[in-house]
């Protein structure tokens, strides 16, 4: 099997795991329609809207497991080009979470996915941005300023802990974060944005 073959297959299968919509698969037991609740995400912020801390926290350490997992798994598929293959099957998995097959290509924002990427593909760019975003959400109680700050300055922390494909990887998840959280942009530039632990109204 060719090197391109391979790496063609590990995009393949970390798209189809990321697109695995984790969030909905653990409240919907429960009675949650996770799609008319707050912002309709799939994501952990939107799963602690309904009270579910348990769940919410499942589905952030799903989230993120199923980046770093796709990561993890491509790299010792493809030994030879194991960087690579980490980031691009990392980065398919955001795409899978934020654009799932199984939803009709709407899904989350792919925060908790991208960080699970961070942490596989470089861990000290992942540390320094799992500790931003605790830094600024501690701070503002805002989670996407808090997203938004920390997947900013990976692509910064990249340059000085990892190398150029890390720098180019984590700055197009960057750019994709922003362009998911386009709404919340809004809502903080007018001070409507929910804040963490508070149910957003209809």
């Amino acid at each position: 099997m060719t090197p391109e073959l391979l790496l063609g297959l590990c995009a393949l299968g970390g798209y189809l795991l990321g697109s695995v919509p984790f969030g909905i698969v653990l409240t919907k037991p429960f009675g949650y329609d996770l799609r008319s609740i707050g912002s309709g995400n799939i994501g952990a912020t939107n799963v602690l809207r309904t009270g579910r801390k348990d769940l919410a926290l499942a589905t952030l350490l799903l989230d993120s497991g199923k980046g770093g997992i796709a990561a993890a798994v491509a790299a010792l598929l493809v030994p030879d080009q194991a960087g690579l293959a980490g980031l691009i099957a990392g980065c398919c998995a955001v795409v899978g979470h934020n654009f799932p097959v199984w939803l009709g290509f709407k899904g989350g924002k792919g925060v908790a996915t991208t960080l699970g990427v961070l942490l596989v593909t470089s861990w000290p760019v992942g540390l320094a941005a799992c500790a931003t975003w605790l830094i600024v959400a501690a701070l503002s109680r805002y989670s996407s300023l808090s997203a938004l700050v920390c997947l900013a300055l990976a692509p910064v922390d990249a340059w000085f802990l990892s190398d150029q494909d890390h720098v180019i990887a984590y700055a197009l998840l960057a750019v994709l974060a922003f362009i998911r959280h386009h709404e919340n942009i809004r809502r903080l530039l007018r001070g409507e944005e929910s804040k963490i632990g508070k149910k957003k109204k209809d």
